[in-house]
């Protein structure tokens, strides 16, 4: 075979079409992962007391760019990357709550830094006591910055798992945003074993989900012949008897993302890890991995598994009433505040798969108004954990926040209107979230459902509000938390939390047609 004409094409040669990729679309994805690379440079070429303002300036500049892009292609539904990306309306509803909520927790981890016995999350060196010396010692916690390109890949990781359209794709994006979670997990060097400890399970578990979803997608793929999910949809309706590897591979999957969600049976990585992250953290993975889970876990039940819905819709009935009745029952039992808060997490997950179970349009509005009340009253919620510290670091025990009330009463105030939404009270974000998606159960005929929710509703509102009476209708003793003067970052922070917890509440419906008019997912 002669070799081709000088200046000839390899085209020509081989011809070859290029893939058709929208950047426009995907650019929230591409800014924050070049983000990522950006910082992780700055890291090794920056010199180390230079690091912190180049990090926060990535780092914010990228999260408002990314959301001005989402912002750019509101109304947009069309499937770019040779299928692998739906872009639609719930997709960027979700992207856009995911970067503001992103954004909240990057205020709240700028703040943090590492004290004088090592607490990589500690309050600043000006909010501390201590003589001269001791806050200079402290101020080297703002040369900590190895958290920026994690954070960075981990929220770009979310923003492509919302959209990703085929399997294999959504595996990487759950990969990008797990593992740095998994290094974040283990970064508070005061309670160095408790830290580690919980990232090492959240690894371990997280990677026999990984592991699950995997091989439930080998299996679909093995049922249609594609990983994507109209492909799998349309083979599901095209082939009316199922299949051992369609029933295994569709649980699988679901298996792994139910993990991520923090449903019973697969929550016990829960209360381990919130317990044991730094609390800035805990509070960003509170808040943003349950909307990334959530947003793929209704993409696959709805494009993909859309006609096994009389196959999957009685297992997630069970998985979600346990949800709600383990959730509500052990987070009584709990005495540490960021335990009770992760089995209120699992608890709340619970919740939002009552709307979920329902698989209707109401049902999708009413899970993702759910996820946007949620997020913003978590993010709050674990910046007042931040600023509660007693003589050991975090105050985290129920009993240093006695007579809290009486000592900070503003930032008491705003924890309760946190409890208060998390318990689904009247004027807050967190009952017009419940009612939304009860109502759209009650519409698909889960009535029994709903009543199981109302009655863990009842019981998860009894350990919220012991922790407002304990606050306000105790005696502050020598053991009580004081709380840090917040700084700007974590006073905005706190500031949004509990404005969108109460505006949520009082002024829903623009919020509410917000959901209402994404649509449904593209296919």
């Amino acid at each position: 075979m002669s070799a081709p004409a000088f200046g000839m094409h390899l085209a020509d040669v081989v011809p070859f079409n290029l893939p058709s990729i929208d950047y426009r679309l995907i650019a929230p994805i591409l800014i924050l992962m070049g983000a990522g690379l950006l910082s992780v440079l700055v890291e090794a070429f920056i010199p180390r007391r230079g690091r912190r303002p180049v990090q926060l300036i990535v780092v914010f500049v990228a999260l408002l760019a990314a959301f001005a892009m989402v912002l750019a292609a509101a109304g947009s539904r069309a499937v770019t990357a040779e299928g692998s990306i739906a872009i639609d309306g719930p997709g960027l509803l979700l992207q856009g709550t995911l970067l503001l909520v992103a954004l909240l927790a990057a205020m709240l981890m700028a703040e943090r830094m590492v004290d004088p016995s090592g607490d990589a999350f500690a309050p600043r060196a000006s909010t501390l006591p201590g003589s001269e010396d001791e806050r200079q010692f402290t101020q080297r916690g703002y040369l900590q910055t190895e958290i920026w390109p994690l954070f960075c890949f981990s929220v770009s990781g979310m923003l492509l798992f919302v959209v990703s359209n085929d399997l294999l794709i959504m595996f990487v994006a759950l990969e990008i945003m797990s593992l740095p979670l998994y290094l974040l997990a283990g970064m508070a060097r005061r309670r160095r074993l408790l830290s580690q400890e919980a990232a090492m399970k959240y690894f371990l578990l997280g990677a026999l989900s990984s592991a699950f979803f995997l091989y439930g997608s080998a299996l679909l793929y093995g049922f249609s012949g594609s990983i994507d999910l109209p492909v799998i949809a349309d083979q599901i309706t095209a082939k009316p008897s199922q299949s051992w590897l369609l029933m295994i591979g569709a649980a699988f999957v679901l298996i792994g993302l139910l993990f991520k969600v923090g449903a019973v049976p697969f929550h016990q990585w829960v209360p381990d890890v919130y317990q044991g992250s730094p609390t800035p953290v805990t509070g960003f993975m509170a808040a943003t991995v349950k909307i990334a889970a959530f947003g793929a876990l209704l993409r696959v039940l709805y494009v993909a598994l859309g006609g096994l819905q009389w196959d999957w819709a009685p297992m997630l009935w069970i998985i979600a009433i346990l949800t709600m009745v383990v959730g509500s029952v052990i987070a009584i039992t709990q005495t540490d505040i960021k335990r009770m808060l992760a089995y209120s997490s699992i608890a709340q997950a619970g919740f939002i798969l009552v709307g979920v179970v329902a698989a209707t349009r109401e049902g999708l509005a009413s899970a993702l108004f759910y996820l946007i009340a949620y997020a913003f009253t978590t993010i709050g919620a674990f910046a007042v954990i931040a600023m509660a510290r007693d003589s050991s670091g975090e105050a985290t025990h129920l009993s240093r926040w006695a007579g809290l009330g009486r000592k900070s009463p503003i930032v008491a105030t705003a924890f309760t209107i946190f409890m208060l939404a998390l318990a689904g009270i009247p004027l807050t974000s967190g009952f017009i979230a419940k009612f939304s998606v009860f109502t759209a159960a009650i519409a698909a005929g889960d009535t029994w459902l709903v009543i199981v929710a109302v009655l863990a509703s009842l019981v998860a509102a009894f350990f919220y509000l012991r922790v407002v009476v304990l606050m306000f209708f105790a005696e502050p003793g020598p053991e009580t938390a004081t709380v840090a003067v917040p700084s700007v970052f974590t006073t905005v922070a706190l500031a949004a939390g509990a404005t969108v917890t109460v505006v949520l509440g009082v002024v829903p419906q623009p919020v509410l047609e917000m959901v209402a008019n994404a649509d449904v997912f593209i296919r």
